[in-house]
């Protein structure tokens, strides 16, 4: 199989990014968006195919299970902390 586009790379990348938002805690927010951004950072530079397309397939694992949490922390939101009042 070939190498994923760039195009399907930053398609990824936005899904997670988009996908971490929606957390409802804080917390919970703020460590998937810091952990999205510092996979691909550290990954940016990575040709090889067979290699990419290991790490696509890690990210769509990823992608499903921050679907499944962010479900959960749907049904069991909890009150808003400090930080996040406005």
């Amino acid at each position: 199989m070939a190498a994923p586009a760039r195009a399907q790379v930053i398609s990824l990348y936005r899904m997670l990014l988009r996908e971490s938002f929606k957390f409802p805690s804080y917390n919970y927010r703020k460590y998937a968006v810091r952990r999205v951004r510092d996979a691909f950072r550290v990954n940016k530079n990575v040709n090889e195919p067979k290699l990419v397309e290991r790490l696509m397939l890690e990210g769509r694992q990823s992608l499903a299970m921050i679907q499944r949490q962010v479900a959960v922390g749907a049904m069991f939101q909890a009150q808003k902390t400090v930080v996040e009042f406005e």
